[in-house]
């Protein structure tokens, strides 16, 4: 496996793994855009955009999109998130030039046709009245917000039905025309490849990007807040959060093991004893959000109404019990599941190429798996200790709480 780099001029950036044993290749546009950088008013454009490019360009109507990518037996996707958009295909390594074709396409000829954009609309609408039915993907929306009260991060990723139906093929052009610059995209791309060759299709293909500056991302600051969503469910949905780590601070992997040991897998603390010796919930487990400049520790749990005041002071005293350190045996798992994890990304080439486009948005250079690897083996138990101390003495605390009953009543 050999990772290379190559920025162009006109600052787009280009990197790829060549593994020549396989037979296929994925390949993605990574654009340093999401959901933060839009203004109120602008809340879910950009996975308006992401919908839309897919609806037909000069060349090509949404059929011919479809078609052309499967005929071959391939496929496309995308994906909308708060710091990044993502545009990717997987082929055949002889059908490369055809994905970059179809991804350059659809990002540099969409009409943005008017009754393309009226349906696209109500789809969407649809999709954000589909998040809210489900409790369990709402509650993380209503974290993120209490979490940045009032900040572009806190807002949802999918926007509100009313910004949503104010958009206008010119709003969606702008957007796309002044974010969608060469200095805020990387093209990434693993599998059986010459690097050579994709720097040479990528300028062809890529040749009408504009150019223009990298854009000013507003930094976010950890609020702390609570939201109550009453309704008539079977659960009550939980989520709690603390200010985490950004991917640029030194304790970022402590707190990847601290999240492991606590709430990450069958063996962690939370599984063991919220569930199995307690059988206070079915769903228990605590999560990392990192963004650049900030990020989450989280916990998630899905329990009865009549658990959930007695599930919560478990839940604390797991957190205050880990403040004393953790055992040898309960360490070593974590450090093994972290590398492991790793490791094994490597093995799925979208995953990989997700990887290398995500760390050259947030790093602007790759990371070598071995100093991963050498970052997750250096964390100590003390490093360990001194997260869960951390943790247990910020002051600002968000909590999310979905489902019927005396919801003001549960607290952390």
């Amino acid at each position: 496996m050999s990772v290379r780099l190559t920025r162009l001029d006109n600052g787009l950036r280009i990197v790829s793994e060549s593994r020549p044993l396989l037979q296929t290749v994925a390949v993605g546009v990574w654009v340093d855009v999401g959901a933060r950088h839009e203004t109120p008013a602008q809340n879910g454009i950009t996975h308006c955009i992401e919908h839309m490019l897919f609806k037909g360009t000069e060349r090509r109507s949404a059929r011919d999109i479809a078609f052309e990518i499967e005929a071959v037996g391939g496929h496309m996707n995308a994906g909308t998130a708060r710091d990044q958009t993502s545009y990717y295909a997987r082929v055949m390594k002889e059908d490369m030039g055809l994905a970059l074709d179809l991804l350059a396409d659809i990002i540099l000829n969409s009409r943005f046709d008017a009754g393309e954009l009226t349906r696209e609309k109500e789809v969407i609408i649809q999709e954000i009245g589909q998040a809210i039915d489900t409790p369990d993907d709402i509650i993380f929306d209503h974290l993120q917000a209490v979490s940045f009260g009032g900040q572009p991060l806190g807002r949802s990723i999918l926007g509100e039905p009313e910004t949503v139906r104010s958009f206008t093929p010119d709003d969606l052009r702008g957007f796309l025309q002044s974010k969608y610059t060469a200095s805020n995209i990387v093209i990434s791309a693993v599998g059986n490849l010459d690097h050579g060759a994709l720097v040479a299709q990528v300028m062809e293909k890529f040749s009408a990007l504009p150019e223009g500056p990298r854009h000013e991302t507003v930094p976010a600051t950890f609020t702390g807040g609570r939201h109550l969503d009453k309704r008539e469910l079977e659960q009550i949905h939980v989520a709690l959060g603390w200010r985490g780590a950004s991917f640029h601070e030194d304790d970022y992997y402590a707190l990847q093991v601290y999240s492991t040991i606590l709430g990450g897998g069958m063996s962690s603390r939370l599984f063991q004893e919220v569930r199995e010796n307690r059988g206070l919930a079915y769903s228990v487990y605590s999560f990392t959000s990192s963004h650049k400049e900030t990020g989450i520790f989280g916990l998630y749990a899905g329990t009865g109404p009549d658990m959930a005041a007695d599930m919560m002071p478990v839940i604390r005293a797991e957190m205050e019990a880990l403040t004393k350190g953790p055992t040898d045996q309960e360490f070593g798992i974590a450090l093994a599941q972290l590398k492991a994890g790793l490791t094994m990304a490597l093995e799925a080439t979208t995953s990989r190429m997700e990887q290398l486009g995500r760390q050259m948005l947030v790093f602007d250079r790759i990371i070598p798996v071995e100093e991963m690897l050498a970052n997750v083996s250096r964390v100590t138990p003390a490093d360990v200790k001194a997260m869960a101390t951390r943790i247990l003495d910020e002051n600002a605390v968000s909590t999310a709480l979905v489902g019927g009953g005396a919801l003001e009543k549960v607290n952390f």
